[in-house]
Order: structure tokens, then C-alpha cells, then sequence
């Protein structure tokens, strides 16, 4: 025992050290990340200087912050028309309208009344046409059948001017017969992309038809958490359209406590949390957003600080540059605004303190038994519980949770009399049938509880009743303020408190944690007092005074009511969307415009038809890179949308396989180790081809091809076989960055290009990948800008054979803390590295020609070696089919990805999908051939 005793303590002392040198290495890495940024924003232009000089007074110096967000316009329910289509995604719990089974497990928290509640109030909003709340369907037996309902309707217009409403849409992800934790759902995120895209192209079609004619593409599509941060940030790339996030709670932040208690491994916690995983999503989700939206100040500072990707001084110093129209060098760090959750004030009947105890006394008789013709029946489970049920209720609601404290709380009730004396305790846990069947988590915090009750003989002093519905919560907090009670939240990190906030509304003083957001809700309402979770005594202490002082009690509960109307949905809904409508005015967005393919006759149906489906129109302001001003490229955008096919090569419009049933793509990386094509390239894209046209017939199947080699290098590989290019539909070249088009003269998609254009540094972050590429010895020739390799959307460098390289995830976190947005891949096996907007990737242009040609995923086969690219990853998840052929690739470039103690490829993709086959010799026709009857597509 002491032996074990000693080598646990051992063991923590070197977590603790190993903590210690990873973040002082971190702290070191993010120093010389803000360093290279100051470099270039050191100095302010002469210009700069001259708007800068304008008003020295100290009104103005305080005023300074207001002066950068002057140009914020307060949203008007008068000056929007309704026709705004919203898009909210929280995929993970169990999400429905009515009777919500809060509390049920981890996942399904304040989270899921957040969503549900903002969904309903931005619907009730003037300007808002329809609000969809996107998450997962569930058919499992384990949960209620309404989970597996497609459309949930959550509101209906109040007015008659024509509006959707708010519904949730549940999207089949993973296993369909399976409740899974969110931390299983990562690898099923791809799938939850594609279907999303789906209903989102679907809805706009209709919506468009029922409004003006035209698709009505999401305003703004909002990620709540990590998991829907990942899929909104997705989505924004391949629909341009702007994207919000919300975090609710953070990984890093996780991560750093569970390090800082010792008791588990960064091996154990990532195994448990898929906690690296889930920080990858963030730092995407950061990426990608216009607008983080936090519920406190402390959210910004000490959780989002943490990440890679934002920098509470550099995102200042860009703010001002981008106010006073300086250039930022292509840096870019998302904006966070404090919008505290709302709450629907409208069915909340607050009654006089004096005639509560009147009542109180009344419904309670003499003898201390209740009168139960008058009790709603949470009353009565509650009273049942105590000796004297006259006395002030201390009151806990939360998730049975390590996090939320419960067991700290008890003990200080349990240890300090004068309390006991005075107050009883309801400790309402979520529900439970079963402590042993529920979670283990779950499990451990109920059970402490019951063996604290019993240590400290609290039986007839504190109330766990089994059971509570959604709409019992409302009289809990009526009875607490009864009785004169008071709320508590001990939770050890609170990210914001909403409990606290309806507690407020119905009277109730309030003791929160100082960790989090009640301090800024305590800052506004001015109703309680604060305490650190970790001290007994503080807690203890502080019920105290409120308990006993009833002139303090009165005067909380003054300050509470009088100040609750700044937390209403009406508030929260006018600053939300007057946030994103400040967002969207930098924002270029392209829209697609889905207009009806004309109808033609069978026989023309082999002739070239010119593809007018789609037009884009252009929305945003000038980037600061040196290229094209907004008017002309928006004249170039038009004419090349509208020009005709002429005979002498002029510019095409984009070709249209209108009459293809299925598509096949290729997407294997067959190099050598020199990274040039190896002949099994063009054996295998013969082999795929004749498989398809066997049974299928010429013009049944189309062909994309998708390839980390450069157009030309494309071509000069398909050369001198019986391939013709003009075969594919298109070709996505340099790792997912330009699409041709064979039919048309190989001419690029240039909508494509301005569809990547956001957040592109250009030239800018040249110079910075060679500093991040570079080791301390390396010579000038090591990693060289390979200009073959180049376009306007992709920087390609050659490194020299032998060279060790950094992997993805140190660039790419090292761009992120230089403030650059962009995508690194490498490929060639594993000599070329390209930078790319941060949109551009295979899969992404994938889902592009998707939308644009109208193709179902589920018609889509791509196939892919048992190896490739720093994306091989992304291509093998979602709706598509996917044949995996072993063998036909010689080698990769997957160990340049990320480092072994980050996530692994399980935590990206479900390799146990129904949807993926593995042919064991990928180039044999008759294999290739089995594989896709066994997934139905030949």
C-alpha cells in the first residue's frame, strides 16, 4: 500500500511537471507568434497616424472602444423585411420542444434549452422568416420516438405576415439505433455535413419559391459547442455564407483542469474526452467564424485566450486597422461579442414576499403536514421530504456532475449547525431510476450525496426527489422563494449560469461561483453574493447571511426583479442579430443562384448544353491584397457567368452532367517516392471506367477527378494512355484549390476561385510558411516556392528529399497564432507542401460541384488508395460511397499530419461505416466490380 501510495504521488508530480514545460513551451510559441505579427503592424502609415491624431481629450480615450463600433446599428423590427433564414446546429443530446429531459446525462443540459428557447425567440423576431435548429436524429429504443421525428415544429408565426416559424430538423449521423455521447460523434460529423447541406439547398429552393423567386441562403448559420462549430464552419466554406459560433464549454480550458488535478494522463484524458479532437473543431470553428458570441467578459479573456487561434491584443490592434481601413496583411482573428442568454419573462408570476409566507402558512398546516388539495405535485415530493418545511429552502438545480459541486455544497451544510438550524436544502439532480444503471459520473455524484445525507444525519433537512419535469422548474423556484430561500450555484467552472437568471426572475437571491460567468450576471442584477467553490466555509458562510439577514434577503430580491429585463430574448434577439448584421457588412459572400434546368429532348442528350443553372451575385469589400478592386472583379464574376460558348475558344460556362445518374470520383495519390504518378494512376482510372460503363451504359455515370498534382502535371500523366481528359466531368487540382473542365476547354471555374477568395493572405503569408517550414540548420534550398505549383489560390514549396519536415498541426498552429486563416497540405508524397484559402480542399470541391450540379450525395462514389495525401481523411466520411483500394498507392504523406499524441484517424472517420468498402487488390476490375454491387451503385 505505501509502495502504490508513493508511485501515485510520484506519477502526479510528473504530470504536474510534464503540464509545466508544455506550457511554458506554449507560452514561448505564442510570444514568437505575436512577435512575427507585431513585425508587420508595428508602425502605423502616415495615414493611420493622421486619422489617429483627430481627438486627444480623455472622453474620447474612454470612449475609444465605442468609437471602433460606432458603425454598429441597433436592429430595427420596423426597417427588416421577413425574409431572413437562420441556420442554429447544436447536434449532440437529445433535443425537443416540449417536456426536455434536462439533466437526463451530460449531454443534454442548459445547452438544449438554450438552442431550443433562442430558436423560438429569433422566429418571434420582425426581419426573421424561418429558423431551423439542426441536430441529430435519434431511432434508438434507449430514448422517446419523438427524438427520431424528422421535423419538429417549435413555433409558428404570431403575425400574419407570411413567416415559417421555428422547427427542428433531426439529421440521420452514425449508427441510426444508437443514443451516442458526444464524445463518440466525432467521427460522424462528416456525414452530418452532407445531410445538413442537403436540407439547407433544399430549404432554399422552397423558401425561394415561396418569397420572390430566388434560393434563400442562410443569413447566418450558427455552431453551438465544438462538434456543430466543426460543421458550421464546413458549411460556411461551401455555401459562403457567414457563420457564428458559441462554445458553451471549451476543451482547452477542460483540458488544462483535468491536468491541473493529476489525476489523469494527457494520454488518459485524450482517450477519455477525445479532448484533442474536440480542440482541433474549436480552432476550426475560429478559423472559419465571423462572430464568437460568449455569455461573459471572463469567457474571452481566460477561455478563449487559450487557444491558438485568438489573441485578445492582436485581434484589438486588427480591429483598428480594419476601422480605419489600414491593411492587415491578410491576418484575420474573429470578432467576440458578450450576449448573455435570454429568458422568456412572460409566464413567470412573481407574487408580494409578505402575501408568499401568508400563503406559505396557509397551504402548510399546523401540524406540519401539507395541504395537498392546493400543492402542485412537485410540492408535495418536495415537502415530504422535511421535518419542518416552514423554514428557508436553500436551493440547488443542476446535472449530477463532478463539475457542478454538489458534494462540496453538502458538506458545508452538513458541517456548519447555525445553518442546519435555520435552513433546509433541495438538491434537484436530474432524474433517475436507477443510481447503478445510470453513467458513472452520474452514478458517483448521487451516491456521495446519499452517503453525505447519512454521515452528516440530514434526513428531514434536505430534499432529492427521484423526478422533476421541464415544466415543474418554474414551481421550485416558487416554492424556494416561498419560503424565503435562496439559489445556488457552486458548479466549479459555470461558463454562464442561466439558473441563475431564472432564479432571479421569480425573487430568488442567488450565491454563485466566482469562476465564470455570474460575475457579470451578478455585475447586472446586483442580487447575491459570489464565493469560491473550493472553500466550505465561503459557501456556508454566505447562505448564512443571506438565510439570517432578512433585510439583505429583501433587498437581493429588490434588485433581482428590478434588473431581470436585461436578460429578456427580445434583448438578446436584437443584439444578436444587430452583431451579425455588423459581421455580414465585411463579409463577401457569394450566393448561389439555382434557377430551373430547361427541359430537352432524350435525343440531344449526348450534345454539349451551355449550363445556365447557376449565378452568383457578390456581396462584401475590398480585400487589402493587391488585387482586383469589388467593381471590376464583380463585372469579370457576371461576364463570365453569362458569356456564350463560341467556337473559338472563348470563355465557357461551367458544364452540367444533367443527364448523370451516379458520379465517380477519383481521388487516389498513387506517387513514388520522388512524388511523381506511378503507372498503376492511369491502370486504375481505366479499370474504374470500364467497371462503370460495363453495365451502366456511356451516359449513366460521371467522372471527377480530384488530385494534389497540378493541372499540368495531371494531363502529362493521362498522356500517352487511352484516357481522354474530356472524359471527367472535372478535375479538382493542386489539393482541392482550382476546378476545370474538360468539356469546356480545361477553362477554370473562376467562381470557384472567388468562392475561396475569403480570407485568402495571398503573397502575404509566403515569407511566414518558409519561417514556420524551416529548421534551425536548414539551408536556403531545403523548402523552395515551387512556382509550377502555383496559382492564384494555392503557394506550393518543393522540400528536398530526406528533409524532416514540421507536420500540419505545428503549421497550422503556427499560422493560427500569426492570426493567418489558412489550409496546409501536403502531398506528392510528402514533397510538396501548398497553402490554400481556408476552404480549398478536395472534399470541399467536392461538395461545391455537388450543389452545383445537383447531385445526391448517396449517388456519389469516391474512390481512394489505402493511402494519400495530408487530406486523405476527409475524403473517406459522408453521404458518398467510398472504395478503399489497397495496394494501388506506393506512398503517402499521413505521417506529416500531426504528432502522435494528438487524435487519432478514429476520431475522424467511421472506418465501420456501412458506406465503405475495401477492395484488398485495387486493380483488379472484378474486385473493384464487387465492391460496388455490395454498395448498390453498379
Amino acid at each position: 500500500m505505501c509502495w502504490r501510495i508513493w508511485h501515485l504521488a510520484r506519477k502526479k508530480k510528473q504530470i504536474a511537471w510534464d503540464d509545466t514545460q508544455r506550457l511554458a513551451k506554449r507560452r514561448l510559441e505564442r510570444e514568437q507568434g505575436r512577435n512575427d505579427a507585431a513585425d508587420d503592424l508595428s508602425e502605423l502609415s502616415e495615414g493611420e497616424k493622421e486619422k489617429s491624431d483627430g481627438n486627444h481629450s480623455p472622453e474620447a480615450a474612454k470612449d475609444k472602444i465605442a468609437r471602433i463600433n460606432s458603425d454598429l446599428q441597433a436592429w430595427s423590427d420596423e426597417e427588416k423585411p421577413r425574409q431572413l433564414y437562420i441556420v442554429l446546429i447544436s447536434m449532440h443530446g437529445l433535443v425537443r420542444g416540449e417536456n426536455m429531459e434536462l439533466g437526463r446525462d451530460s449531454d443534454t443540459g442548459g445547452q438544449v434549452k438554450y438552442v431550443v428557447e433562442l430558436a423560438r425567440a429569433l422566429a418571434s423576431t420582425k426581419g426573421v422568416y424561418r429558423v431551423d435548429l439542426l441536430t441529430r436524429q435519434i431511432t434508438s429504443h434507449e430514448v422517446d420516438s419523438s427524438y427520431g421525428e424528422p421535423i419538429e415544429m417549435l413555433s409558428c408565426p404570431a403575425d400574419a405576415e407570411g413567416g415559417c416559424g421555428a422547427y427542428i430538423i433531426r439529421i440521420p449521423c452514425g449508427p441510426s439505433n444508437e443514443y451516442i455521447p458526444k464524445e463518440s460523434l466525432w467521427p460522424h460529423v462528416p456525414e452530418f455535413v452532407d445531410g445538413a447541406l442537403n436540407h439547407i439547398v433544399n430549404m432554399a429552393r422552397v423558401l425561394g419559391e415561396q418569397i420572390d423567386g430566388k434560393p434563400v441562403w442562410p443569413y447566418v448559420i450558427h455552431g453551438h459547442y465544438a462538434d456543430a462549430g466543426e460543421v458550421a464552419a464546413l458549411l460556411s466554406g461551401v455555401l459562403n455564407v457567414p457563420m457564428v459560433l458559441t462554445g458553451h464549454s471549451l476543451g482547452r480550458n477542460k483540458f488544462e483542469q483535468l491536468l491541473k488535478q493529476g489525476r489523469l494522463s494527457r494520454e488518459d484524458i485524450n482517450t477519455t474526452y477525445k479532448i484533442m479532437r474536440r480542440i482541433e473543431a474549436e480552432e476550426l470553428g475560429l478559423d472559419a467564424t465571423e462572430m464568437v458570441v460568449t455569455s461573459t467578459r471572463q469567457e474571452i479573456e481566460e477561455q478563449w485566450g487559450l487557444y491558438d487561434g485568438f489573441d485578445l491584443k492582436l485581434e484589438r490592434k486588427l480591429r483598428v486597422r480594419r476601422r480605419r481601413g489600414v491593411s492587415c496583411y491578410g491576418r484575420y482573428m474573429p470578432r467576440m461579442v458578450v450576449i448573455p442568454p435570454g429568458m422568456d419573462f412572460s409566464n413567470v408570476k412573481v407574487e408580494d414576499s409578505t402575501e408568499s409566507e401568508s400563503d406559505l402558512k396557509s397551504l402548510i398546516g399546523s401540524d406540519k403536514t401539507p395541504n395537498k388539495r392546493h400543492l402542485p405535485r412537485i410540492w408535495s415530493e418536495v415537502m415530504r421530504f422535511f421535518t419542518n418545511p416552514h423554514k428557508p429552502m436553500i436551493l440547488a438545480l443542476s446535472r449530477p456532475d463532478p463539475k457542478k459541486n454538489v458534494t462540496t455544497l453538502l458538506k458545508a451544510f452538513g458541517e456548519c449547525q447555525h445553518l442546519r438550524e435555520l435552513a433546509n436544502m433541495t438538491l434537484i439532480l436530474g432524474n433517475r431510476d436507477d443510481i447503478e444503471e445510470m453513467p458513472e459520473g452520474s452514478s458517483v455524484v448521487l451516491t456521495t450525496v446519499l452517503k453525505l445525507i447519512d454521515k452528516y444525519d440530514l434526513y428531514g433537512q434536505v430534499a432529492y426527489p427521484k423526478h422533476h419535469k421541464q415544466s415543474d422548474v418554474p414551481e421550485i423556484y416558487r416554492l424556494a422563494a416561498k419560503t424565503k430561500g435562496v439559489f445556488i450555484n457552486p458548479a466549479l467552472v459555470e461558463p454562464f449560469g442561466l439558473t441563475l437568471i431564472e432564479a432571479a426572475a421569480y425573487g430568488l437571491p442567488i450565491v454563485a461561483t466566482r469562476n465564470g460567468g455570474p460575475v457579470d450576471i451578478l455585475k447586472a442584477l446586483n442580487n447575491g453574493l459570489l464565493i469560491d467553490p473550493h472553500d466550505q466555509k465561503a459557501i456556508a458562510d454566505a447562505l448564512l447571511k443571506l438565510v439570517a439577514d432578512k433585510s439583505l434577503w429583501a433587498e437581493c430580491r429588490k434588485n433581482g426583479l428590478k434588473n431581470i429585463h436585461c436578460f429578456s430574448w427580445t434583448e438578446h434577439c436584437h443584439n444578436y442579430l444587430s452583431q451579425v448584421d455588423h459581421c455580414r457588412n465585411r463579409h463577401p459572400t457569394s450566393r448561389f443562384q439555382i434557377m430551373p434546368i430547361p427541359e430537352e429532348p432524350l435525343s440531344e442528350s449526348l450534345r454539349d448544353v451551355e449550363d445556365l443553372s447557376l449565378k452568383f451575385s457578390i456581396d462584401g469589400e475590398l480585400k487589402a491584397n493587391g488585387e482586383l478592386d469589388l467593381a471590376t472583379r464583380q463585372k469579370e464574376l457576371i461576364e463570365a457567368l453569362t458569356r456564350k460558348v463560341h467556337p473559338n475558344g472563348g470563355s465557357p460556362s461551367i458544364n452540367l452532367p444533367s443527364r448523370r445518374q451516379k458520379i465517380f470520383v477519383i481521388a487516389i495519390d498513387p506517387y513514388d517516392s520522388g512524388g511523381l504518378f506511378t503507372n498503376i494512376f492511369t491502370v486504375t482510372i481505366k479499370n474504374i471506367m470500364k467497371v462503370a460503363r460495363g453495365d451502366s451504359g456511356l451516359n449513366r455515370v460521371g467522372f471527377v477527378l480530384l488530385t494534389g498534382a497540378t493541372l499540368q502535371e495531371t494531363l502529362n500523366a493521362l498522356k500517352g494512355s487511352d484516357i481522354n481528359v474530356e472524359e471527367f466531368e472535372a478535375l479538382s487540382c493542386n489539393s482541392g484549390s482550382s476546378i476545370y473542365y474538360p468539356g469546356r476547354d480545361l477553362i477554370a471555374d473562376v467562381d470557384y476561385e472567388g468562392h475561396l477568395e475569403y480570407r485568402w493572405p495571398g503573397d502575404n503569408v509566403r515569407s511566414i510558411i518558409l519561417r514556420l517550414a524551416k529548421a534551425e540548420n536548414d539551408t536556403d534550398d531545403d523548402i523552395v516556392e515551387l512556382k509550377a505549383g502555383c496559382n492564384s489560390r494555392c503557394i506550393a514549396f518543393s522540400t528536398k528529399p530526406g528533409r524532416k519536415v514540421p507536420r500540419i498541426d505545428d503549421l497550422r498552429q503556427g499560422l493560427r497564432m500569426r492570426g493567418f486563416r489558412c489550409n496546409v497540405v501536403y502531398s506528392c508524397a510528402g514533397s510538396r507542401l501548398s497553402v490554400m484559402p481556408l476552404f480549398a480542399s478536395r472534399i470541399q470541391a467536392l461538395r461545391y460541384l455537388s450543389i452545383r450540379w445537383g447531385i445526391d450525395f448517396a449517388d456519389s462514389v469516391v474512390f481512394v488508395g489505402d493511402k494519400g495525401d495530408t487530406d486523405y481523411e476527409q475524403l473517406l466520411g459522408g453521404l458518398h460511397n467510398t472504395i478503399i483500394l489497397n495496394g494501388t498507392v506506393e506512398c503517402g504523406s499521413e505521417k506529416l499530419l500531426r504528432s502522435e499524441e494528438n487524435f487519432k484517424r478514429a476520431d475522424v472517420v467511421a472506418l465501420n461505416s456501412p458506406r465503405i468498402r475495401i477492395v484488398e487488390d485495387g486493380s483488379e476490375e472484378k474486385d473493384i466490380s464487387r465492391a460496388l454491387e455490395s454498395l448498390r451503385m453498379k
